[in-house]
């Protein structure tokens, strides 16, 4: 082998060697143009799923307002009924006419069964953010 040659040889080995070089530099970049789209991506939903996490947190403390108020006005309207359930028997007693008085059922008076278990949601959304 001559020396022009060898210098030929090197000189395609360099310029390969080169082109290579600058292939694996554009997949590196291609690669991690990849990932930050993909972290945006990720963020987004994320955000969504917050929101969505923040929007079902908010309904459930609405909610359990109102249903606390709902059990607070059983009580109060129970015990309503019992007081003019009584006034009604002093009435019949004192004026000996015969009322009909029905009875509270105790389904009125107990909480409805849950068909499954009822556990406060009082985690933040934040708790999900990375």
């Amino acid at each position: 082998m001559t020396s022009e040659e060898i210098d030929e040889r090197k000189r395609k080995r360099m310029l390969s060697n080169r082109e290579s070089a600058r292939r694996s530099r554009m997949k590196k970049q291609q690669h991690l143009d990849d990932m930050m789209n993909q972290i945006s991506q990720f963020k987004e939903e994320n955000d969504g799923i917050l929101n969505q996490v923040n929007l079902i947190s908010m309904k459930y403390s609405r909610l359990d307002a109102e249903n606390s108020a709902m059990r607070s006005r059983v009580m109060e309207l129970t015990e309503r009924l019992k007081f003019l359930n009584t006034t009604l028997k002093q009435v019949e007693e004192k004026s000996g006419m015969a009322m009909d008085i029905p009875e509270i059922p105790d389904t009125i008076l107990k909480p409805w069964p849950f068909t499954c278990s009822v556990q406060p949601f009082l985690r933040s959304a934040y708790m999900f953010q990375c």
